[in-house]
Parts: C-alpha cells; sequence; structure tokens
C-alpha cells in the first residue's frame, strides 16, 4: 500500500513495522513530530522525557531489557544527549538502539547549524542518511538491523527538508520485522564503564568499525547510478535531491550509509572520472575522507557550507561559478517578522522589565523574541537552561562594578529540561538575583506539547505535576513568587521586591499559552481616533495585533484576543472595548 508521508511520519511508520517497542525524546524542531507519530501506535511505548539525556538512557534501558527501542530529538539535542551516547559506543547494546538526529541546516528555528554526521565519527558508530520518506522509514530498519549486527547504537541523520517534506512510501499493516525479545542478562564487563572495563571495550570498538568498514562496501542504500561519464558526483541525503535536479545526467555515487564510507566502492567509483563532485550540505564530511583517501574531489570551494543548499547552488557550482552564501540566496517566499502572538502574556512581562530597565538574561522559548524591536527586553540565548547560569555569573561579575537588574528568564519546559541544577548551583553558591519561570503549561515554540509541568504524558494520560513553588522552595529558595502577567501594576510590584531582595527569589509567571488554552476570545479593542494623542505607548508592547497607518497605530480586530493590556498602558484613555452588532 502506498501513501503519502512527510520524513518524520516516514521515521514513525518504520518504527512501528520494524519492532520497536520503546521510543523516547524531546520536542525540537525540525524531529517533533517523530515522537508525536509513534505515539498514535498503541503497541509502542512512546514518551517525552525532560530532557534528551534522559530520552537517551531510558531508550538505553529499555534496550538492555531487550526491547528495540528509538530515541529522537534535534541536533542541539544531541549535545545534551552525547554524555550516553560516547559510552554506549563502548558498551554496545542489547536490542537494537537507534538515535534520529533532525539537523536544521539555515537555522530555521535553532541557534546554530551544527552538522551532527561529526558524531558518528566522534563516537564511531554507524551512521545512516535518508534522502526521502522510503528511505527515512527503511533507514529504521536497517538501522536496527546493523545495531543488534554489530552491538552498536546507530546514528540516523534527517534535515529539515527531509523530515517535513512528503514523499510516497510504500507501508505494511504489520508489525512484520518483529524479532524475538532478547532477555536482560547481568554483564558488568559489558556495561560497568570503569577503567579497567572500557579499555577492554575500546579495542572492541575499533575491531568493530574495521568490521562496519566490510559491511558498507555492500549495503543497498550505498550504491552507484551510472549516467554519463564526463561528471562524477559523491552525495548523501537531501543534497542527492538537489543534485540530481541540478544535473540529472551525471554519474552518481549515493550514500546512504555515510560512516563508515565504503573505500572500496569509492574507488571504484573515482577510478572513471579524472575529480568527483562532493556534494553536501555543511561540513565537508564526506569530501575530508574522501581526499584522505588520496581521491582528488572538488567540494567546498563550489559549494556553499554555511546554510542549505539548493538545486541552483549546486547547479552553479558544477558550472564553477561563484556560489553564494545560501543564507542569501534562493528566497522565493516574502519575508516575515518573528512576532510574538497577539495578546501573549510575555508582551506584559517585556514591557515591565523594559520599563525597570532590567537586564534579562533569556533562554531557548518562544520568549527569546523578546530581544526583537520594539519589545527589545532580552540580552541573551544561548542554549536549553543557560539563562540562570548566565545570570548568575554576570551578576557576580558585575557585582559593585554596577548597579545593573538582573534578571533570567526562562520557560516551564526550558526550566524542567536543564534549568534546576543551575537553580540549586544559586543557592549552593549563594548567589543572589531573579529567575522568573514562564508557565504557560506546555512546550509552546515547538507547537504545544505536554511535559512534567502539565500532568498529561505524550500518550495523553493523566500523570503526576511537577509544582514549581514546592519544588523551589524545596531547594533552599525563600522568596518564591507568582504573579499574572496581565495585571502589569502586581508584575511591577514583585519585580521590584524581588530584585531589591538580596537572596536568590523566584518568580512563577503563571499564564497559559494562548494556543492551547481554554481561554475565549473576548471582545477585540479598538483606538478612538478623536482621543489618540500619536505618543505610540501601545507600539512599545510589540502585539502583532497593533499595526500603524499613516504614522497612527491602530487595533487589527481580527487579531486581537481583548487581553486588555494596550488598553492598560495608554496614557490618552483612547483604548476602548469594541462593540459588535448581533446579526
Amino acid at each position: 500500500m502506498e501513501v503519502a508521508l512527510s520524513g518524520n511520519e516516514a521515521i514513525a511508520r518504520g518504527a512501528f513495522e520494524s519492532g520497536v517497542l520503546f521510543a523516547a525524546g524531546y520536542p525540537g524542531t525540525p524531529g517533533t513530530e517523530i515522537l508525536e507519530e509513534i505515539a498514535k501506535f498503541a503497541d509502542i511505548h512512546a514518551q517525552w522525557s525532560p530532557n534528551e539525556k534522559v530520552a537517551i538512557d531510558t531508550a538505553l534501558g529499555a534496550s538492555l531489557g531487550g526491547m528495540r527501542s528509538l530515541v529522537a530529538m534535534k541536533h542541539v539535542g544531541l549535545n545534551v544527549a552525547s554524555d550516553t551516547l560516547m559510552t554506549v559506543s563502548y558498551t554496545g547494546v542489547n536490542a537494537g538502539l537507534v538515535v534520529v538526529t533532525a539537523d536544521d541546516p539555515g537555522m530555521h528555528s535553532s541557534q546554530n547549524e551544527q552538522d551532527n554526521r561529526n558524531y558518528a565519527k566522534f563516537a564511531k558508530i554507524p551512521l545512516l542518511e535518508p534522502s526521502d520518506s522510503q528511505e527515512a522509514k527503511d533507514s529504521v530498519r536497517l538501522a536496527l538491523r546493523i545495531s543488534e549486527m554489530f552491538d552498536t547504537p546507530v546514528l540516523i541523520k534527517v534535515t529539515a527538508r527531509i523530515a517535513h517534506s512528503r514523499s510516497v512510501v510504500e507501508i505494511s499493516r504489520k508489525r512484520n520485522a518483529l524479532s524475538p525479545k532478547r532477555s536482560y542478562t547481568r554483564n558488568a564487563a559489558k556495561y560497568v564503564m570503569i577503567p579497567a572495563n572500557a579499555k577492554k571495550r575500546r579495542l572492541f570498538v575499533e575491531k568493530r568499525l574495521a568490521r562496519l568498514k566490510n559491511f558498507t562496501e555492500n549495503v543497498p542504500c550505498n550504491k552507484i547510478e551510472w549516467g554519463k561519464k564526463n561528471i562524477g558526483i559523491v552525495t548523501s541525503g537531501i543534497s542527492y535531491q538537489y543534485a540530481k535536479e541540478a544535473c540529472p545526467d551525471a554519474s552518481f555515487l549515493k550514500l546512504g550509509m555515510t560512516y563508515p564510507l565504503p573505500e572500496y566502492l569509492i574507488r571504484r567509483f573515482a577510478g572513471n572520472f579524472p575529480f568527483l563532485y562532493i556534494v553536501e550540505e555543511s561540513d565537508p564530511f564526506l569530501e575530508e575522507q574522501i581526499r584522505a583517501m588520496g581521491i582528488r574531489v572538488k567540494g567546498k570551494e563550489l559549494f556553499p557550507s554555511v546554510g542549505e543548499l539548493n538545486p541552483d547552488l549546486v547547479k552553479n557550482g558544477l558550472l564553477n561559478k561563484n556560489s553564494k552564501s545560501a543564507i542569501s540566496d534562493y528566497k522565493r517566499v516574502p519575508a516575515r517578522l518573528p512576532l510574538l502572538c497577539a495578546g501573549c502574556s510575555y508582551l506584559g512581562l517585556f514591557y515591565v522589565l523594559k520599563k525597570l530597565n532590567v537586564t534579562a538574561i533569556g533562554d531557548i522559548g518562544c520568549y527569546a523574541l523578546g530581544a526583537l524591536h520594539p519589545i527589545s527586553s532580552i540580552d541573551t540565548c544561548i542554549s536549553m537552561g543557560s539563562s540562570i547560569g548566565i545570570a548568575s555569573g554576570l551578576k557576580k561579575a558585575l557585582k559593585g562594578a554596577s548597579k545593573k537588574k538582573i534578571v533570567a528568564v526562562i520557560g516551564d519546559s526550558t526550566f524542567i529540561h536543564s534549568g534546576i541544577t543551575p537553580l540549586i548551583d544559586v543557592v549552593y553558591n549563594k548567589c543572589s538575583g531573579t529567575i522568573i519561570i514562564l508557565d504557560n503549561k506546555t512546550t509552546a515554540m515547538t507547537g504545544g506539547q505536554n511535559h512534567p509541568g502539565t500532568g498529561v504524558t505524550l500518550k495523553e494520560e493523566k500523570t503526576a505535576k511537577i509544582d514549581y513553588t514546592r519544588l523551589a522552595k524545596g531547594l533552599g529558595i525563600k522568596r518564591v513568587r507568582t504573579i499574572d502577567c496581565y495585571n502589569l501594576s502586581e508584575t511591577e510590584k514583585i519585580l521590584k521586591e524581588a530584585i531589591a531582595d538580596s537572596r536568590p527569589s523566584v518568580i512563577i509567571a503563571k499564564n497559559p499559552c494562548l494556543l492551547i488554552s481554554k481561554r475565549k476570545r473576548t471582545v477585540p479593542l479598538h483606538i478612538l481616533p478623536a482621543l489618540c494623542v500619536s505618543c505610540r505607548a501601545c507600539l512599545k508592547l510589540g502585539c502583532s495585533a497593533i499595526l500603524t497607518k499613516g504614522g497612527r497605530p491602530y487595533i487589527d480586530t481580527v487579531l486581537c484576543t481583548g487581553c486588555f493590556l494596550c488598553r492598560r498602558i495608554c496614557p490618552a484613555g483612547a483604548i476602548k472595548v469594541k462593540r459588535v452588532e448581533k446579526q
């Protein structure tokens, strides 16, 4: 049966058909939908974990217990999971363990565009790169086979274009690849990585890599597609699609398993050409390894290493034209400014922070948009959970040299992900400072997923819910307050008191995300031209429902949620409820 699936959906389908019994992850674009789709299969236990390290730890545990397991995350999430990943390369697995990394070339929704193929080489584990949805589905089956055959975790790398593009996939309605469940066997020499055991497992890793090099020579996903023998192109993943469109008559060595590389196959292909073109996104991962084989190649001198590739960039590179950076090329969609939703509670908080001239250290989430004009309230956004530690260090550095008021701003999901540990550090090392937890009851930036603070699992089952107030007090925080960000006077009062306190403090902003809450949309507001003095105070909120025409502000009543923030700050009293006549 053939259906159209996105790459993420296809990976989920592959997990189902290949006998995966356990799946874990943390939401992150472009890979969020993998776990959401897996959760639809009743036979698979699927869960959101607090962070990616916990996800890979639980998946490893399930593997050791005999369950085929899959863990999925976006590219930066693998940084969090890498502590376990690097050592699991040594210990190996029991039942198959697949790690899916969803990379984001072009940084559509990420703070960097690292190339996670490097992790495979770093950890000395096999790497698969599907180039369409069918291959994405098939890669799960192959990864499990390799994992169990070679006693190793296997990395599958997709990119945003593979993850979100749809193509035809052949599916089965049955879980026709179930393997016999493997029993758990105690084996300290294999799984307890004290130095005496790890030294022996280090030798195992090198021997396994040598066996994998032989295996990759004949794996079906590595294949030659002969065309005209005047151009030879080596490529993988989405880059294959771009190169095939740019130069359909060329000969291709299409690599689906890109670590370790099939050296004999590459040499056999290279023998037909004076040099090879290496077409790949991001780092020269293939290029450097093939060049090290002594084969003449042309790669990053022709194709940009920054941003995404596309058929035009590949064609220009093959024609030896100057290729622009992928960041500035191929813009066919009109630019849209990133904005917080109209009526978002963050607007009230950011307004107060700016009014009080507070230095706000931000984190990963929707609230990072608070750095943009006209809100301009967030000073940094580095990595998940980093705001608390950065704010603490900055406060120590400026102590006695500056009267700057410094706070850390962190979302609820991010706080659970990696904000609790730095909060402990604040207490333990006697730091002062204010931490604001934005409790909007969801993982908003990735589409509204549940987390341990919502009391609902990925499978929509009710469970325990974290109480941030009790947690903060349990860690030793004496001053813990809650605020409603729509109440500007209350928010300002509590912020002033917290900032003035020499002790560490936590403020919890309890305002559910408008996109997931049950709060009904109230009547919209509008600006009365006769009363408006064009002071533009309402525009300082940064609300996407407040626009300008002819230099004067007006409210788009279709977008307005009736939150009343603008009305509360209008000095002229020009903002009123818009009466809607009944039909």
